[in-house]
């Protein structure tokens, strides 16, 4: 017998199908064939792993396990429960802080431009000193926008480099919000 026909037939007995005719020619192959026997080894295996395992059986389950695993339950619910009020109650706490933080922020935000004024009228020195100083900053910036057009003109003419700078902010700004979603409930 070839080693074609024997991994076939072996195949066919492996499929459950009734093979009996060559069974001892099959045999006696085996017996001398080393590369047919690691096929046969190999079918085996297969059929082991693939063969599905039997859940266990549980014939009875006493009533008192029943009723610590619904007593566990209902101590596992009571404990989230507990977490969830304890949650809402710093949530509540933080919500009136915040409203006050943002009520002073929003204040003090408001009263610059008024500050502003004041200062611009009764001292009219010290707001011609932070004029020209507001006017030396914005003049680095200008020569700073000098310096950096030749860049950003190659950028904004340059498609692919255009293109990869955009992906690099979507890279971005998906990284970031990834790690500023929410933390998933329990």
């Amino acid at each position: 017998m070839r080693c074609q026909d024997a991994r076939r037939w072996l195949s066919i007995q492996r499929d459950g199908h009734d093979a009996q005719a060559d069974t001892q020619a099959l045999q006696e192959h085996l017996r001398h064939c080393p590369g047919c026997q690691a096929f046969e080894k190999r079918l085996r295996s297969l059929d082991n792993t693939l063969r599905p395992v039997a859940a266990p059986v549980y014939t009875s389950i006493s009533t008192e396990r029943i009723m610590l695993a619904v007593q566990r339950q209902a101590r596992i619910t009571q404990q989230l429960e507990d977490i969830r009020q304890q949650q809402q109650s710093r949530i509540a706490r933080w919500r009136t802080v915040a409203t006050a933080l943002a009520a002073i922020g929003i204040f003090t935000l408001s009263s610059i431009p008024l500050l502003a004024l004041a200062i611009i009228i009764i001292q009219t020195d010290l707001a011609v000193k932070v004029v020209l100083l507001f006017g030396s900053v914005i003049d680095m910036f200008v020569v700073l926008g000098q310096y950096l057009q030749p860049g950003l003109t190659q950028i904004t003419h340059d498609n692919w480099l255009l293109s990869g700078v955009a992906f690099l902010m979507v890279v971005m700004m998906g990284m970031w919000l990834r790690l500023m979603r929410h933390p998933q409930e329990v």
